[in-house]
């Protein structure tokens, strides 16, 4: 090879190419990959509304903010009717526990609603886990007697040992001890106002519409209204009565609220005087 030719090669193999640059940055080291945006609607909130569907039960907007009622102070409790609000919210409550039907859980958790259950202690002895599934789906237990018998013109002792004793069980079994009670047939008098008071509840609850077989029955008239009380029970016609309160309660323009949330927070004074009505707004 001659000296020309050899400097020739020689300068093919030292030459440096132009570099090539990378539009896109590298990622740095050991950092993962980017997932890509989800996209449709969530799989789980899917599902929940097609168990819905599957029992006729409606979609129902969020409860709003609740704004807990201030009640009157004294040696007894107040009995509701319902719930003093103008907000457009209506609460169900489930009374006994006697029939145990497993589409009952299904239903409470498909829904996805709160729910209030006033339990007799000795309806719910055999199987208190039972009612388990419920709670953990947002159902609140409070007292409704041991024995449900009716109370109006027991004595004291006799009233105060149903419902304490009824609060007691229920909290060994569900650990939160209830705070609010509902008299057996809705029957009460003074000295039941009285017991329930001493055995630390907060209120008392009659109700405004009841459900048996599949139909809302109206005590003041229809529709139901802000603030109504709807009762039912754990029956065979559970699928029924709890769809159809339900469906009243959406076709009325209202939301599913939880009892409890309106009532006065722990540690807050009573009102001074008058009936119960709603707290300060914010």
């Amino acid at each position: 090879m001659t000296a020309a030719a050899t400097v020739v090669v020689l300068a093919a193999c030292t030459a440096n190419p132009a570099p090539v640059t990378d539009p896109s940055p590298a990622a740095p080291s050991g950092a993962p990959a980017a997932s890509p945006a989800p996209t449709g609607p969530d799989p789980a909130a899917a599902a929940l509304s097609a168990r819905r569907a599957r029992y006729g039960i409606p979609d129902f907007a969020p409860a709003p903010p609740p704004q807990p009622v201030t009640l009157p102070g004294g040696d007894a409790v107040e009995y509701l009717h319902r719930i003093p609000t103008d907000q457009k919210v209506a609460f169900l409550t489930i009374d006994d526990g006697y029939l145990k039907l497993p589409e009952g859980q299904e239903l409470v958790a498909a829904a996805g609603v709160p729910v209030t259950l006033f339990l007799t202690t000795d309806a719910v002895r055999d199987d208190p886990g039972y009612f388990r599934p419920m709670i953990d789906a947002g159902a609140v237990v409070e007292a409704h007697t041991v024995t449900h018998t009716g109370l109006r013109g027991k004595s004291y002792e006799f009233q105060k040992r149903e419902i304490c004793d009824s609060a007691d069980e229920l909290a060994t079994w569900f650990v939160r001890r209830p705070t609010l009670f509902r008299p057996p047939y809705g029957e009460k008098d003074a000295t039941t106002l009285r017991a329930a008071k001493d055995c630390g509840m907060t209120a008392a609850f009659m109700w405004t519409e009841t459900v048996h077989k599949g139909k809302v029955r109206y005590q003041i008239g229809k529709p139901v209204k802000p603030g109504d009380i709807i009762l039912m029970h754990f029956r065979e016609a559970f699928r029924d009565d709890f769809v159809g309160a339900l469906k009243a309660i959406h076709k009325a323009g209202l939301t599913p609220a939880l009892l409890e949330d309106y009532m006065p927070a722990p540690g807050q004074p009573p009102a001074s005087a008058g009936p119960p009505g709603a707290g300060p707004r914010p």
